[in-house]
């Protein structure tokens, strides 16, 4: 009997530098004139070497269904694969009129102003973008024109009022546009935003307040509600009118589903705009996102742009300018496909799966769930106090066994407390739960135990 030997290569901290110098220059029969040194090769290669090199680079250390990191979309039907890629090639703002890639959108946008309650859906303003990031950019210039328009130019330096769960897209907002950053900070065992202490901040040169519909921390709604009740009370009392946007990245395609009657968005008077991603729980491929305004009043003027080179006049309201009509094409197909009811299963059943998971980490020596999917589907957990472990040494034996588990310090004032994060998505099966529960079960045990895990 024959036996192959697969060769071996052991870096070590000791020489391993240079064997990866020897390997950098190691000529690959594959893939001749390989991209190397930030050089474009003299000479073509054929269209499969390249497919093969592309591959190799990017082969995966983790299978995007075992990542518990991302909350972006990593599997969708045949039918919605086939649509991205018949529609790659194409660009919405080019083309002749009428364009029917804008229509599609211009539906979209209808359909999350109808699902979020705008008080007139098809006409509520609204626009696709590259992503939630993009999306929360305008809706902050949007507030930062308004407040302009308002105060005029006197000198004084505007401020945004969120909590420090903000993704860090608000953060690189205000200092792009020379906003100043009020930032509530966590306290004890609330992570979210705290209402009064939000409308404590504002001031005449407030020009919005951010509220999340699900944090990246650890998937909590904060408190639109309250929020709004506080800047009720505050304008009330000294006349300062402060908008408020709901970063609904995540929840914005999970809330209207599974909480019909939570009050969060545009049957809040004071609510303007809302963004979500269509790339996460709207179930389409990176990248998508949307921001829908509560009604032509809160978009100013100046944040369009009339052009009439690519074919027929159009307006133009984003940061970048060309947009794939793949995502919206697919963001569409999903919208027929699902329709309200395919939705609620879907984040009905990731949420069924988040809470299952949150049980078995409780029932485990030395871990304990500090959210349970009850809002978002994530599930953030870490170690109690008599654990003689790290939640990063748990994600640490997680990832032996293939996961990608992110674990973190929270916020400000909770820098105390690290938490690793589980973000239940669409592809995430009950096999794939009693996996990573076992997997849980037997990292705890080999780190109670002292011994390396498999």
């Amino acid at each position: 009997m024959s036996t192959s030997v697969v060769p071996v290569f052991l870096c070590s901290c000791v020489g391993g530098t240079a064997v990866l110098d020897r390997l950098s220059s190691f000529p690959s029969a594959a893939a001749p004139g390989e991209l190397s040194g930030g050089r474009l090769a003299k000479e073509p290669m054929s269209a499969a070497e390249a497919g093969r090199a592309v591959r190799d680079e990017l082969r995966p250390d983790v299978d995007p269904q075992l990542n518990m990191a991302t909350f972006i979309t990593t599997w969708m039907e045949p039918e919605a694969d086939a649509l991205m890629a018949e529609y790659a090639n194409r660009n919405t703002v080019d083309g002749v009129k009428p364009l029917r890639t804008t229509e599609l959108s211009r539906r979209c946008i209808a359909a999350l102003a109808d699902l979020w309650h705008a008080p007139d859906a098809d006409a509520a303003p609204g626009v696709a973008t590259g992503g939630s990031s993009e999306a929360c950019m305008l809706a902050g210039l949007a507030m930062l024109m308004q407040w302009r328009a308002r105060h005029g130019t006197r000198g004084a330096r505007p401020n945004l009022v969120m909590g420090t769960a903000v993704h860090v897209c608000w953060t690189k907002f205000c200092a792009y546009w020379g906003v100043e950053a009020r930032k509530v900070p966590l306290e004890g065992d609330r992570f979210v935003i705290d209402p009064q202490a939000a409308a404590d901040l504002c001031d005449e040169n407030t020009i919005g307040v951010i509220t999340v519909l699900g944090t990246t921390f650890d998937g909590a709604y904060e408190p639109v509600r309250e929020v709004c009740e506080a800047l009720d009370v505050r304008e009330e009392r000294d006349g300062i009118a402060v908008p408020v946007h709901v970063d609904a990245a995540s929840g914005g395609m999970v809330a209207p589903f599974l909480e019909p009657q939570l009050l969060w968005d545009f049957r809040l008077p004071r609510v303007m705009s809302i963004n979500t991603s269509g790339h996460k729980y709207g179930l389409v491929y990176p990248g998508l996102g949307w921001l829908v305004w509560r009604d032509a009043a809160a978009v100013p003027a100046a944040l369009g742009f009339e052009v009439d080179y690519t074919g027929g006049a159009m307006a133009s309201q984003t940061l970048t300018f060309t947009q794939p009509a793949a995502q919206i094409a697919v963001q569409y197909y999903q919208f027929l496909r699902l329709g309200q009811e395919g939705y609620r299963e879907i984040m009905q059943h990731c949420r069924d799966l988040a809470g299952l998971l949150a049980d078995g980490i409780d029932e485990l020596d030395g871990l304990r769930a500090v959210t349970r999917g009850t809002q978002l589907p994530v599930v953030a957990f870490t170690t109690r106090d008599d654990a003689p472990f790290t939640v990063a040494e748990v994600t640490d034996q997680l990832s032996r066994r293939g996961w990608l588990v992110p674990a973190y310090t929270l916020p400000p004032n909770r820098t105390d407390l690290t938490v690793a994060r589980l973000v239940i998505r669409r592809d995430f099966s009950p096999a794939l739960a009693r996996r990573l529960t076992a997997d849980l079960a037997d990292a705890v045990t080999a780190l109670r135990g002292g011994r390396p895990g498999r």
